[in-house]
């Protein structure tokens, strides 16, 4: 029976299988990318490192760590620093990542070069590998040269890979491979200059837990770190997370949608079915046999939507790894694991069983007598029935937001959001059909008044509407508003005011001639930022030993470890904002230095106002007092410090400088950076409009993959739409054919039907983008910390668009009925 009622009614149960599909599809293929992705960086986690483990540290080793190098036995090495390189050939400048090798690097995996034979005979032959990207931006090929401060390199070959690189990071600053021998001749590392040592080792039977645990608590205490190919494939993992999370989210939106869409659907359809229920009940069928003939028409349904969801999201997820390459260190190979596949199948099944229970109860309660009444006014409402089903769903998304966010905490507060959301949905289309009974303009025209009366009317699909409309909108609005977001992150307004060239490590001797540059260029110093560099020696009186050795003090270790770039004026910036105490900004002589801190070093040091801390400056150590606490604006594209000193303490400490100016266009700048790294080549200079443009592409394609993402979504909730729509057209066309009977043009119907679909989309559209701006202001607030300015585009398109969308699905609905004659609309519904 259920075979033969289902074959009859298949064009209506192919918009129920829509939805399942895509929500099956979306969840399948991320789940198998995200499994692929985590057994790629297990099995290639000594290629991405290039080594079986690393020493480093950001200052020139320690004796204590030169003597742990050579007991482990390093046959490679590398110092890399950022600074500027210059192309002899077009005179042209850019901002390199310098890796002086020394040794036989990587052990695992290889460097990728045109041509192939470079990576080996770059060091022999006192050359440089440059990115491969690099030298097609200037036109450079091997043969050519590039100098690097004091000393010009012959060009070897092209860099394409190295291991542990990805292209964004290469964007920012590419690789340029020197021999480590010549590095002491460019005289590129100054004082204050950002480098990096690293020794790499090959071990491959060394256990690398018990090295970890004996060594790294050794090194720190040297200011060094250990890494092991297993940890770093660990945290790469951590790194990517978040991807996997949000691509699972988008998913289970999906899910969502489709779970609306079965509902919806089976809805609309069991309505339909009630007539039919009642009649097998009167031929002696029991309740259970017509409870289980549609019972098994949805879990048939469900387990066919869940094979083809599953079958399409297999092969979707080959796409993943081309989306996601750049932010990948390396080429995913694609595994089928047969897990993911057999949930989504389940799955299929359990959400169209779970979602469609609540319309299925109503079959239990017909009874014989609706052949003849023709209404459901009289059904039972099983409420303990409808109770269990309700939190039967509420379990479901729990479970399945839980297993996808990894915390039952997030778990519980995503299903309250959800709950939420869809509580003010019905309780908006609730209250609208509640003021539409209070307040009915009853002087209105005929086709007017009919159309608000079919809002609730018997069997309307109101709420259901507005809720498949409301969400699909809410989805496509905050995607768009979080897009608007992170794109302002990254606004930079094109001021004179506004520095748009950082000029960095300026050292004291070079500070004057800079200065008589900038003038001869016409160029106005924007800031110039003297910068101190200096450790924490002591904290309350105890010592950073002290406190890195005592167990029960929970400090960050970085924090202890770390060598401060700080700065002294006697003003904030428009990017600092004083939370606490005062910031006298000149100290006095004879009174306690009082320095101010950021809120995020605050709260790791757990330092108060009051507080004395004894900085280590040079060998030279100063006792200073918190005198207040700072927000910082770390996102802005100006120079910011953690710690801050009033004036008049350590003008003569040794120092150098940072400074800004503002080039009106691409010609000044170039000029202006080819002029100093001629003349001072140790200085680094940070071209911002480079630095957004890479920014700017970097957050195209985050928001590219955000969007094609929310195509499962945003499609899912379409078809819910469309199905929504497309379903109520069967209890519709008979009030449409008893109108035209009744002697309604056909003018008069289409008018009734088109305000009717125009109220629906409109509300479900509206709710919507409220709700999504809502969200988008708790985002903004929230997760980005940055001011909301609201987007008028989900008003002037969305708003229309999907208002139109919803009454031309309506209206196609009544073309049978206005192209036939009435008896034989009603012999054919028959």
């Amino acid at each position: 029976m259920a075979w033969r009622d289902g074959k009859a009614s298949i064009s209506r149960l192919m918009l129920f299988m829509a939805s399942i599909i895509l929500g099956i599809a979306a969840v399948v293929s991320i789940q198998l990318f995200s499994e692929n992705l985590k057994d790629n960086i297990k099995l290639q986690s000594k290629s991405l490192m290039g080594a079986d483990f690393i020493i480093d540290s950001r200052k020139a080793p320690s004796e204590k760590v030169l003597q742990i190098i050579d007991s482990l036995g390093a046959t490679a090495s590398e110092v890399n620093f950022v600074s500027m390189a210059a192309f002899p050939k077009n005179e042209a400048t850019k901002l390199v990542k310098v890796r002086a090798l020394e040794g036989n690097f990587p052990f695992y995996g290889s460097l990728t070069t045109v041509p192939e034979n470079a990576g080996e005979n770059y060091q022999q032959l006192g050359g440089a590998l440059v990115d491969a990207t690099l030298l097609l931006q200037y036109n450079l090929n091997p043969g050519d040269s590039i100098k690097l401060g004091k000393v010009t390199f012959p060009i070897i070959g092209a860099l394409k890979s190295i291991p542990g690189s990805t292209a964004i990071s290469s964007s920012i600053a590419p690789s340029v491979l020197i021999p480590f021998r010549f590095l002491a001749q460019t005289e590129l590392l100054q004082l204050g200059s950002r480098s990096e040592y690293q020794y790499f080792f090959k071990a491959p039977e060394m256990d690398l837990e018990l090295l970890e645990e004996k060594i790294d608590p050794i090194l720190d205490d040297e200011e060094a770190d250990l890494d092991t190919h297993t940890s770093t494939s660990q945290r790469l993992g951590k790194r990517y997370e978040n991807v996997s999370r949000f691509l699972n989210l988008v998913a289970f939106i999906a899910l969502l949608l489709g779970c609306i869409g079965i509902a919806s659907s089976v809805h609309i359809y069991i309505k339909e079915k009630l007539k039919n229920v009642a009649v097998l009940k009167c031929l002696g069928a029991s309740r259970r046999q017509s409870f289980l003939i549609y019972l098994i028409q949805i879990i048939g349904i469900g387990l066919i939507g869940g094979l083809i969801g599953a079958a399409i999201g297999t092969s979707l997820q080959f796409a993943f790894p081309y989306i996601l390459q750049d932010f990948l260190p390396f080429d995913v190979a694609i595994s089928i694991s047969f897990q993911p596949i057999l949930m989504g199948i389940v799955l299929g099944v359990i959400m169209s069983v779970l979602f469609a229970l609540l319309p299925l109860l109503g079959t239990w309660y017909v009874s014989p007598l609706e052949v003849l009444r023709g209404s459901e006014d009289n059904l039972q409402k099983p409420k303990k029935a409808r109770i269990l089903v309700l939190i039967a769903i509420l379990l479901f998304v729990f479970l399945f937001s839980f297993w996808m966010l990894k915390s039952a905490v997030n778990g519980i507060i995503f299903t309250i959001g959800i709950f939420i959301t869809f509580a003010i949905m019905a309780g908006v289309s609730s209250l609208f059909i509640k003021l539409i009974k209070k307040f009915f303009p009853s002087s209105w025209g005929y086709t007017k008044r009919q159309s608000l009366l079919n809002l609730f009317r018997p069997n309307n699909q109101t709420m259901v509407l507005v809720l498949a409309i409301g969400l699909g909108t809410f989805l496509i609005s905050t995607l768009y508003f979080t897009k608007d977001i992170l794109l302002a992150k990254t606004s930079l307004e094109n001021k004179k005011t506004d520095a748009n060239i950082i000029l960095m490590d300026v050292q004291s001797n070079q500070e004057t001639a800079l200065l008589n540059n900038f003038k001869s260029k016409g160029l106005e110093v924007i800031d110039n930022i003297p910068i101190v560099t200096m450790r924490m020696e002591k904290i309350r009186g105890k010592s950073v030993n002290e406190i890195r050795n005592d167990t029960t003090i929970k400090m960050p270790k970085w924090m202890l470890n770390r060598e401060f770039r700080v700065s002294y004026r006697n003003t904030l910036s428009s990017t600092e904002e004083l939370l606490e105490g005062d910031f006298p900004g000149k100290s006095e002589q004879g009174k306690p230095i009082l320095v101010s801190i950021a809120d995020n070093l605050a709260k790791d040091a757990q330092l108060e106002i009051g507080d004395a801390v004894v900085f280590n400056i040079q060998g030279v150590l100063m006792e200073t007092t918190i005198g207040s606490i700072r927000k910082v604006d770390w996102s802005s594209m100006q120079v910011n410090f953690m710690i801050l000193f009033p004036t008049g303490v350590l003008e003569k400490a040794p120092k150098f400088n940072v400074m800004t100016t503002y080039a009106p266009n691409e010609e000044r700048s170039a000029e202006l950076q080819r002029d100093v790294v001629k003349k001072f080549p140790n200085v680094t200079i940070l071209d911002l409009r480079q630095v957004f443009t890479i920014v700017e592409d970097i957050l195209d394609k985050i928001s590219w993959i955000i969007n094609f993402m929310a195509f499962f979504s945003i499609l899912t909730g379409f078809i819910v739409l469309i199905g929504s729509v497309r379903n109520s057209k069967y209890q519709r066309i008979k009030e449409s054919v008893l109108l035209r009977t009744l002697g309604a043009k056909s003018k008069q119907i289409l008018q009734i039907t088109a305000l009717e679909y125009v109220y629906l989309g409109l509300l479900g559209s509206l709710t919507g983008i409220l709700l999504s701006l809502v969200g988008s202001q708790l985002l903004a607030t929230l997760l980005f910390k940055e001011p909301f300015v609201p987007s008028l585009i989900p008003f002037l398109v969305f708003l229309p668009g999907i208002t139109i969308l919803v009454v031309v699905i309506g209206l196609s609905n009544l073309k049978s009925v206005l192209n036939s004659p009435p008896l034989e609309v009603l012999r054919k519904e028959v």
